[in-house]
């Protein structure tokens, strides 16, 4: 009987940031107001308009403060995050009609502004598209804000805690989860996310436990509730018995034990026994994750995702700004390698000030390569930016979604352009810079070896390819079941991608979430995978797999996982394979 009453408190979601908080419930964004309707006499109504005017201006204040917060503690990328909040308090549109409301209803502002917040609400909720609903998430973030300074209220947010917590939310986003700090939130679950969702990426770089798709965690709980997070196993567990409490504070001390057992590869070199190197660079979105690239041990960075240079601003950037930012980094990596990759504009990272248009499938749609090479103006400004700042590191170009060769010979005649200019005008850049492609759609893994020939690289996005080749949305929580890394049609695309790009003289790397984990890497080292690129903090771990192997060992794994038939049969071969090989490396 205790067992079963153990069980219901245990709700299984997914895994997207690794280690155990223990904690009290903090729920982020809970607070629910009952906001009744006031007919109003004329004379008041002026009154009502000015209350939401300053009401405007103080939660301007307010986001403005955290800005300036975020920027200091965090760098000023992260702040920028923010300037989609500014937006939305900026738009005339929603405020006119709020004021339109007070005056012909002659009703109180409070609820005015709930009714008009609730339609633009109701609006957004039926588009299926996934940027449309991170702008859902910034007009509710705003107009709660708004509520609240109407009201009177004050909310805890994460720079007030006075305890370490663990955050409880429906969902949260990129803007949330960049707000947070370890020495406050030592863990994070929410209803909503997938595991490559741009929130768990940034809770792997902030090295906050995190678990996602819960589903029903929000109404199972109250603030001051005990919790716990497994971020290794995807499990959390509400109000637990002190047995498990203590159960879990064991585990949480082996993980830290076992974490603090990778920070002697941070300094070794990748290598396995028998003596063949491979490269592990990192991935990044902001220049400011430089000093954890270089603390972890990576040797380079495999994916510089410059699309977040864009986000949540008014303007674009300029082209001093791309060279400042990727001359940093050229700078601070010094010889090792900085693959930069051009903007991944569309799908679900949106900018609103370009007008995009409103499409019924948006990661099939204008993004990447596509948005780019439609909007060339744009493209050659990200682009001389990175020519200029070529002459200060070994930076290489990555162009994103290329699906057939005529893509990939327009981006280049763009960028012949763009070297033409910089010849006219005498400013110096590598003319020599390698120009490479990531492979994330099914039709440029099908002609590899027609792109090969134009390329000095290929960069495997298994993000991308594994949503596109399985059919399957990677933030949908509803079928994140199908989103299968093991698929054998997966890895039979990914060694073809390998032998062919070898077969041309190419260097083959990879850049997606596969990348980092431990039974794939000893797949993906066997299959001759040259370059592994994650997060930072994953360095370490995949470094030591590759050192406690020899190539033989690994060739013999994948060799074996590619004749088995589905992803769980792969998943148990190799995991019990991984197991049995370090273990018999440390006799």
């Amino acid at each position: 009987m205790k067992q079963k009453q153990l069980d219901k408190k245990v709700i299984k979601g997914i895994a997207v940031s690794p280690g155990i908080g223990i904690g009290r419930v903090f729920i982020w964004d809970s607070e629910e107001y009952t906001i009744s309707r006031h007919v109003l006499p004329e004379n008041k109504l002026p009154l009502e308009i000015t209350r939401f005017e300053e009401a405007l201006i103080k939660t301007r204040t307010e986001i403005l403060e955290i800005q300036k917060k975020i920027a200091k503690e965090m760098g000023v990328e992260h702040a920028e995050i923010f300037d989609a909040h500014l937006l939305v308090l900026e738009d005339r549109m929603l405020i006119e009609e709020v004021i339109n409301k007070i005056k012909k209803e002659k009703i109180n502002v409070e609820y005015a502004f709930v009714i008009v917040l609730k339609k633009y609400t109701n609006i957004f909720l039926k588009m299926d598209d996934e940027y449309l609903r991170e702008r859902l998430v910034d007009i509710q973030d705003v107009g709660k804000r708004i509520i609240r300074n109407l009201l009177g209220k004050q909310k805890q947010g994460f720079f007030e805690l006075d305890e370490k917590v663990v955050i409880v939310a429906t969902n949260l986003s990129p803007s949330d989860t960049a707000q947070m700090h370890k020495e406050k939130v030592i863990g994070f679950a929410t209803d909503m996310g997938a595991r490559t969702s741009h929130t768990a990426i940034l809770a792997r770089s902030l090295e906050i436990p995190a678990v996602v798709g819960l589903k029903t965690l929000t109404p199972a709980v109250k603030n001051g509730d005990i919790i716990i997070i497994d971020g290794n196993n995807g499990n959390v567990i509400i109000n637990p018995p002190r047995p498990i409490i203590r159960k879990y504070q064991i585990e949480k001390k082996k993980f830290l034990d076992f974490e603090k057992g990778f920070s002697r590869f941070k300094t070794l070199p990748a290598v396995t026994k028998d003596g063949h190197p491979v490269v592990i660079g990192a991935n990044i979105e902001f220049p400011e994750e430089l000093a954890s690239v270089i603390d972890h041990g990576a040797q380079g960075i495999g994916l510089y995702r410059t699309e977040y240079m864009y986000l949540n601003r008014t303007d674009l950037p300029t082209e001093e700004e791309h060279f400042l930012a990727y001359k940093k980094v050229a700078q601070c990596m010094k010889k090792n390698t900085v693959v930069i990759r051009t903007m991944d504009i569309g799908g679900d990272k949106f900018l609103s000030h370009l007008n995009l248009p409103m499409e019924m499938n948006p990661l099939m749609g204008i993004r990447a390569i596509r948005f780019c090479l439609a909007q060339p103006e744009i493209f050659k400004t990200q682009l001389r930016g990175i020519l200029r700042a070529s002459v200060y590191g070994n930076l290489k170009i990555m162009y994103p979604m290329i699906s057939g060769i005529d893509e990939l010979r327009k981006a280049n005649e763009i960028l012949d352009e763009v070297k033409q200019e910089l010849r006219r005008k005498r400013i110096p850049f590598n003319k020599d810079i390698e120009v490479g492609i990531m492979i994330e759609v099914p039709s440029a893994a099908l002609i590899a070896d027609i792109l090969a020939k134009e390329v000095s690289f290929f960069s495997i996005g298994t993000n991308d390819l594994i949503q596109y080749a399985l059919a399957v949305d990677r933030v949908n929580e509803k079928i994140a079941y199908l989103y299968e890394p093991a698929h054998p049609a997966i890895l039979r695309l990914i060694k073809s991608i390998i032998d062919i790009g070898h077969s041309e003289g190419l260097w083959v790397g990879m850049c997606g979430e596969m990348a980092s984990e431990p039974v794939f890497v000893l797949i993906l080292l066997g299959m001759g995978l040259d370059e592994f690129s994650a997060s930072a903090v994953s360095v370490p771990e995949i470094k030591k797999v590759i050192r406690s192997v020899t190539l033989e060992q690994s060739q013999e794994v994948a060799a074996e996982v590619l004749t088995l038939q589905s992803g769980r049969e792969i998943l148990e071969h190799a995991n019990a394979r991984l197991k049995a090989l370090i273990i018999d490396n440390k006799k």
